[in-house]
């Protein structure tokens, strides 16, 4: 089991990484996302998720976009810091497509990787807006 969080561990910060360029710096998705799976010193396991990651935020990026609006909406999602919005976006993904993730799991994962890369307020951020956004998903109306 230990093995299997620290691999989505590492995942989750290369995403968060591939994905802030990608959302920054405005380069190609599938360029970004080609040169961290081309290498060879990122141990598969974390290869295979990181991608699973990177492709599914894409995909659902507008439905993601939409709930962080729905839950946080004085703060317009284009506008909140690039490192909050996609530390939201991988966690968002996990909640509503990685069913073998547990929701508390996907929320801390998230806050600490709040704590550790964004600002002063990025993980009391994340985690109210992770929160709200559960249990919306826990009691849907």
């Amino acid at each position: 089991m230990a093995t299997l969080s620290r691999t989505r561990r590492q995942a989750r910060i290369l995403a968060l990484q591939v994905l802030y360029e990608i959302d920054v710096a405005r380069h190609d998705p599938e360029d970004v996302l080609a040169r961290y799976l081309e290498n060879v010193s990122i141990a598969q396991p974390v290869r295979r998720y990181l991608e699973r990651l990177v492709r599914g935020v894409l995909a659902h990026r507008d439905d993601i976009d939409q709930r962080i609006a729905a839950a946080a909406p004085a703060f317009p999602v284009a506008q909140l810091p690039p490192v909050d919005r996609n530390i939201l976006r991988i966690a968002i993904y996990e909640l509503l497509h990685e069913a073998d993730v547990p929701l508390k799991a996907a929320i801390n994962e998230a806050v600490e990787l709040a704590k550790q890369y964004g600002g002063e307020n990025s993980s009391r951020f994340v985690n109210g807006v992770l929160g709200t956004i559960a249990t919306n998903l826990a009691s849907p109306s």
